[in-house]
């Protein structure tokens, strides 16, 4: 009888649950230490929530001696549940993932130009680590219910376009031989006419132009595909390029904001490749915070991908012209002429999606970002500018030209 009458009861406490479950309250973050990361796991601890963090401490990021020298680590060490552990790890992700009702997953390796070359480092890491995170999801137990997964504007290669005769197109991968005389626009793929960038909205073609836009692409439709079949809602989020204070001043391979400000802060000439007009879409990381709480706290947004962005393009030129102004340097900006294979020539969000359904709309201009951005980086030590190593290994892989 009284077992009858436990059963009964656990039976009915599972029916409310699944009618009314309790609040997501413990938040693993995958490489939660990182720019991306730290900012998060501050924002979500504002806001009442537990977090717990996974992440290697990867030397390219944080330096020979992360805990007593990266700043990103140390800001956030006492106030999470720091696990220092590896997404590729089965161990690591087991205790990670006890516990907790969400995860965001952040932790990749991250460089366009340097996935062109570490292919199995960022295979292993971006699809294995996904893959081994939703193995587990699908095959152990845990009380995970949602997952919001960092995707990439590199998805999307050279984005969308409009040609005059053809309407909207998108372009293939730039030819070598036309870069190669200074001609860096794209063009349409059917008359091969110049094309004009609009702004790149989720439903348009998926085609990496390279090997981390690929690892990316993977990323987004395991997490999808798997999330649905074992009932799990996930988010992606397509980031543009982010920026702001805190982000690594030392690593050579990702944000030119942090390159330029080395270089300026060094003394050095600013080196801009191509003709200097290629342009990005430069997002606060205070707005990528703010999409990503709202990813995970509303379930309209489950099963989808969104972009995150300004969805305004800035030049390379204009990057570099006001990062000299705010840092008043007379330091010269030198257009080089020379390209990394598997760059984009342009791509800027279109936001209409994630403004109809998450509300997100930027709170941050360029102009405003950039002036917060350089503030922060006068108060940081001056870094050595490793820019023209990481420059001659593409060259000797034949990746810069």
């Amino acid at each position: 009888m009284l077992f009858a009458l436990c059963s009964m009861l656990y039976a009915l406490c599972s029916m409310l649950y699944a009618l009314c479950p309790l609040p997501m309250k413990s938040i693993l973050i995958t490489g939660g230490a990182g720019f991306i990361g730290s900012n998060l796991a501050r924002k979500l601890i504002a806001k009442g929530y537990r977090v717990r963090i996974l992440d290697s401490l990867s030397r390219q990021i944080h330096g020979p001696d992360p805990e007593i020298t990266s700043p990103l680590y140390k800001a956030i060490k006492d106030q999470v549940d720091f696990l220092k552990g590896d997404i590729s790890s089965g161990h690591d992700l087991e205790e990670a993932v006890f516990g907790q009702d969400a995860v965001i997953h952040l932790a990749a390796e991250t460089g366009t130009g340097q996935s062109m070359y570490e292919i199995k480092r960022y295979s292993d890491t971006n699809m294995g680590g996904t893959a081994l995170l939703l193995d587990f999801l699908t095959n152990k137990k845990h009380q995970v219910r949602k997952i919001v997964v960092a995707s990439s504007r590199a998805v999307y290669g050279e984005g969308k376009y409009h040609c005059a005769e053809h309407g909207t197109v998108y372009p293939e991968a730039r030819k070598a031989a036309d870069m190669q005389n200074g001609d860096f626009e794209c063009k349409c793929p059917r008359c091969n006419q110049p094309a004009t960038p609009v702004a790149t909205t989720e439903d348009s073609k998926i085609h990496p132009a390279s090997v981390y836009g690929i690892t990316k692409q993977v990323q987004e439709q395991l997490a999808i595909t798997v999330g649905r079949s074992i009932n799990i809602p996930v988010v992606a989020l397509r980031y543009q390029n982010v920026y702001g204070p805190g982000q690594s001043l030392s690593n050579p391979y990702t944000g030119i904001l942090s390159i330029f400000s080395t270089q300026i802060r060094n003394g050095s000439d600013i080196n801009i490749f191509e003709d200097g007009q290629e342009s990005r879409d430069f997002v606060y990381i205070d707005d990528v915070t703010d999409a990503t709480v709202m990813a995970l706290e509303n379930d309209e947004a489950n099963y989808q991908a969104f972009n995150v962005g300004s969805g305004k393009p800035v030049s390379v030129l204009k990057v570099a012209e006001t990062l000299r102004e705010n840092y008043h340097s007379g330091v010269r900006i030198n257009i080089s002429g020379n390209y990394r294979v598997g760059d984009i020539r342009h791509n800027y969000a279109a936001l209409s999606k994630i403004a109809a359904i998450l509300n997100y709309r930027p709170r941050f201009s360029f102009e405003n970002g950039i002036a917060a951005f350089c503030r922060w980086v006068a108060k940081q030590d001056p870094r050595p500018d490793q820019s023209a190593s990481a420059i001659e290994e593409l060259k000797k892989k034949g990746l810069y030209r």
